[in-house]
């Protein structure tokens, strides 16, 4: 069965995109640390990120960095935290979060619930700053 990521990339699902290429995707995490936590996936599926051959592993954090750097510009934040987990979702993802402490990357603090709204005008901001 697809992960809800691949049903995301495969448009099944609604996802707020905030990047996307021919082997990546960024979009919003739905239930995020901080306003701008951003999820970003390689199309192909792949449980583990250390499974990844060596060109995917690579372009995976080189199209991470680029959204980290719109990110930065769209939210106000003194960095963005990047973090590789992989137990909720058995698809590859990394996580850039915006912070401004060290708890903001804390994933066991209570997620947000953000509208649909929210997240589009967050998802705009980034998309707005991001560079193809």
């Amino acid at each position: 069965m697809a992960s809800v990521f691949t049903r995301i990339i495969n448009r099944e699902i609604p996802g707020h995109i905030v990047a996307e290429d021919d082997r990546f995707i960024a979009f919003l995490d739905i239930m995020p640390l901080v306003k701008g936590h951003v999820l970003v996936v390689p199309k192909k599926e792949v449980d583990y990120i250390f499974d990844l051959d060596d060109e995917t592993l690579s372009g995976l954090h080189l199209f991470a960095k680029r959204v980290a750097v719109a990110v930065k510009k769209a939210i106000s934040c003194a960095r963005v935290g990047v973090a590789v987990i992989g137990l909720e979702v058995p698809h590859v993802h990394v996580h850039l979060v915006p912070m401004n402490t060290m708890g903001d990357i804390n994933f066991t603090n209570p997620k947000l619930q953000p509208s649909k709204e929210e997240l589009a005008e967050v998802a705009e901001s980034i998309r707005q700053h991001f560079r193809v």
